[in-house]
C-alpha cells in the first residue's frame, strides 16, 4: 500500500495542467485595486467631459458664439450663408457691425453697422454721410456706388427720422450697407444699447473670405 501510495504522490508532482502550462489561472478575478482605477479613469472622464460643456457654454453666453447671416441688407460686405464669430465683449465703435434681435418682436436677428453714437447728430445729403457737421468717408459703399448709378442713401436728418436732434445716451443709430434694401434705423428708430448681443469680429466661411472683418477702410 505504501508502494502505491508513493506513485500516486509522485504523478500528482509531477502532472502540470495545460491552463497552468500557458500561465491561465481559471480562478483569476478582478482585484479590487484594478476595479478602483477603473472607477477613477471613468470618473475623470466624466469630469472632463462636464468641465468642457461648462466651458463652452461660458464661452458662448459670455465671450463669443457663432452667427449665420441671412439676407441681403449688408451685401457686398457680408452675404446670405457667411458665418460669423460674434465678440460679446468688445467695446462698440462707430462702423462696426452688430448683431441684435429684430425691434418688431420676431425671432430673427439683424445684422448691420453703427453709423450714430450717443450724442451724434447725423445728417444725409446729397449721398454723403455727416457726423457733427464733419463729412464721413464710407468707404465700405464703394463697391455698391460703382454698380449704381444712383445715390445711395437718400436725404435725411436724425431729427426727420426720429424726433431727436442726436442720439440718446445707451442707444445706436444703425444702417445696413445695402441701404436700398435695408430695413434699419431708417425705419424702426434706435437700438438700444443692452441689445447689441456682440460684434462680428471674425468670418469663418466661405473660406476665400476666412479672417478678421475690418471696417473696410471707414474713417470717421
Amino acid at each position: 500500500m505504501s508502494f502505491g501510495n508513493k506513485n500516486h504522490d509522485d504523478q500528482d508532482s509531477g502532472f502540470v495542467s495545460r491552463n497552468e502550462r500557458f500561465g491561465v489561472d481559471q480562478k483569476k478575478e478582478i482585484q479590487p485595486e484594478n476595479r478602483g482605477s477603473f472607477l477613477r479613469e471613468a470618473l475623470n472622464l466624466i469630469l472632463s467631459v462636464v468641465i468642457a460643456f461648462v466651458l463652452f457654454l461660458v464661452i458662448r453666453t459670455y465671450l463669443f458664439y457663432p452667427f449665420q447671416v441671412v439676407g441681403d441688407s449688408m451685401v457686398p460686405t457680408l452675404e446670405t450663408g457667411d458665418r460669423l464669430i460674434l465678440n460679446k465683449l468688445a467695446e462698440i465703435n462707430r462702423f462696426d457691425i452688430v448683431v441684435f434681435p429684430a425691434p418688431d418682436g420676431t425671432d430673427e436677428e439683424y445684422v448691420k453697422r453703427i453709423i450714430g453714437l450717443p450724442g451724434d447728430e447725423i445728417t444725409y445729403f446729397q449721398d454723403e454721410l455727416y457726423i457733427n457737421g464733419k463729412k464721413i468717408e464710407e468707404h465700405y459703399l464703394e463697391a455698391l456706388r460703382e454698380d449704381s448709378d444712383q445715390a445711395l442713401t437718400g436725404d435725411f436728418t436724425l431729427f426727420s427720422l426720429t424726433g431727436e436732434a442726436t442720439v440718446p445716451e445707451d442707444m445706436y443709430f444703425v444702417l445696413g450697407d445695402n441701404r436700398n434694401v435695408s430695413k434699419d434705423s431708417r425705419v424702426f428708430g434706435f437700438i438700444p444699447a443692452a441689445q447689441i448681443e456682440g460684434t462680428a469680429d471674425l468670418r469663418l466661411w466661405p473660406l476665400n473670405k476666412i479672417g478678421i472683418i475690418d471696417d473696410n477702410g471707414a474713417e470717421e
